[in-house]
């Protein structure tokens, strides 16, 4: 069973506040990312997990804007460090929160506890392995798509688990590796693009959506 108290003990965070439909969410977030990388190979499994990146910013806002509905299922994939299902939750959907990292499903459980949702189901998910049960009404998710070799994984999982008539929502950044991904998709999916710009005092970044929906 998941401690609070133990995770203190394993880890050193710091936290970040976001602010969401005028609601405040505290996201822990380790400390340091030194512990999480393998030094004699930096590239191999760097902690993404780490952070909070802007597409799930935009996609936490996207599902709070969404009319909860009690009979339908939503899925998150590669949740990170939580944000996304704790901000659908909290408006009232029913998610449930995947991640394959043993690191990011302990902050996620952390952050579920300390933003009032200790009952958030939270599931580790091997895209290569899914064992989902069921399948389920909406499927989302930002920023998993860096490398070419989980492309298949994810078609595969996204064809196996998405209802009849259902939508999967991916949000990104804008970078070459989604533009490949997004050819891949247009076989098998009707695809609708939704564009969103964060802005500061200092910059603007353009966010996608991918709205996709399986073709009969």
């Amino acid at each position: 069973m998941f401690s609070l108290e133990q995770f203190y003990q394993a880890y050193e965070t710091e936290t970040a506040e976001f602010v969401i439909k005028a609601k405040k969410f505290n996201i822990l977030l380790p400390r340091y990312l030194y512990r999480f990388i393998n030094p004699t190979d930096m590239l191999h499994d760097f902690p993404l997990w780490a952070k909070i990146w802007k597409a799930s910013w935009v996609l936490s806002g996207y599902l709070a804007d969404l009319q909860p509905d009690v009979n339908k299922r939503l899925l998150e994939i590669g949740g990170g460090v939580g944000l996304v299902s704790i901000v659908a939750a909290t408006f009232g959907h029913k998610i449930t929160m995947t991640e394959y990292n043993a690191d990011a499903l302990n902050f996620a459980r952390a952050n579920a506890c300390l933003n009032q949702c200790p009952d958030l189901p939270i599931k580790k998910l091997d895209w290569n392995h899914p064992s989902l049960r069921g399948r389920f009404d909406l499927i989302v998710a930002s920023e998993v798509i860096y490398r070419e070799e989980d492309f298949s994984p994810l078609i595969r999982l996204f064809k196996s688990n998405v209802k009849p008539g259902g939508e999967i929502i991916l949000a990104s950044e804008i970078r070459k590796s989604g533009k490949d991904l997004f050819g891949l998709f247009q076989s098998d999916f009707d695809i609708f693009v939704v564009k969103k710009t964060l802005r500061s005092e200092t910059d603007a970044t353009t966010v996608v959506l991918l709205k996709m929906r399986l073709k009969n």
